[in-house]
């Protein structure tokens, strides 16, 4: 890699981090409103984070919103992806462009058609509804991971398997879906990452009882921007950090990554 492209790998790390480093060094201040620099540094607007009873609560909303859409996007991305892939499908090319209509509809409409449909289901003010929305919304990031693996795995495993006399249902689950663990993994971070993320969808569908941490944080910042809400904004980033370096450390993700 010659100077260059270190240069450049470096201003572009910088530059995305940069903004991040802008609210924790604006979460440090002593003052109730945020000094950039901070003519004092401490750190009791975490303790104070942490206790407030909003946080808690967008918090737990927003993981379990993640969870379940991450948990309803790992079967539906695998048997879509390797269906779409391993079987003569009638209208092939027209699924396939229907499952990437999230990436052309803005996320407002879908917002708003999601309404819409919760409103008649009685799914309004469910947080399990808003969590089915992040999947839908989501779902080609998973379908393109898992699909990726597809494409790299050898037919011939599966073919062996069925040889030596394993049924196609067992050869599904243990030769084809540890084939595909490296897409389903990525795939299932990525949808989790997103999921708690996500804020244009969760602020038309929740409700106040349902709200996401998103959704509280702008809230919360309409009026200004405290150092409360400053340090609420790193701890955030440091879950979706430590999502990443436990599944790390569980599964190894540099074995199935590679």
């Amino acid at each position: 890699m010659g100077w260059f492209h270190k240069l450049f790998l470096t201003f572009t790390v910088l530059f995305l981090v940069f903004p991040t480093i802008i609210i924790f060094v604006g979460s440090l201040t002593d003052s109730s409103v945020i000094e950039f620099p901070p003519k004092e540094i401490t750190l009791k607007w975490y303790p104070i984070a942490f206790s407030s009873e909003w946080f808690l609560k967008g918090l737990i909303n927003s993981l379990i919103a993640a969870g379940f859409c991450t948990l309803l996007s790992i079967p539906v991305g695998i048997l879509t992806s390797y269906g779409l892939l391993r079987y003569r499908i009638r209208a092939r090319n027209v699924i396939q462009v229907y499952l990437l209509l999230p990436f052309t509809v803005p996320l407002v409409v879908q917002g708003i058609s999601l309404l819409f449909v919760y409103a008649r289901t009685g799914l309004v003010g469910n947080i399990l509804g808003v969590g089915f929305a992040l999947m839908e919304i989501n779902l080609p990031f998973m379908i393109w991971s898992v699909t990726s693996s597809v494409n790299a795995m050898d037919p011939n495993l599966e073919n062996a398997a069925k040889s030596l006399g394993a049924e196609e249902i067992q050869t599904f689950f243990y030769v084809t879906i540890p084939a595909l663990m490296p897409g389903i993994l990525s795939g299932s971070l990525l949808m989790f990452i997103l999921g708690l993320n996500e804020f244009v969808t969760s602020l038309i569908l929740v409700t106040l009882d349902i709200a996401t941490l998103p959704v509280l944080l702008y809230t919360q910042i309409k009026t200004v921007i405290s150092p409360t809400a400053a340090a609420v904004s790193i701890i955030y980033s440091l879950i979706a950090v430590a999502a990443v370096f436990f599944l790390d450390k569980m599964i190894g993700l540099k074995n199935y990554l590679r």
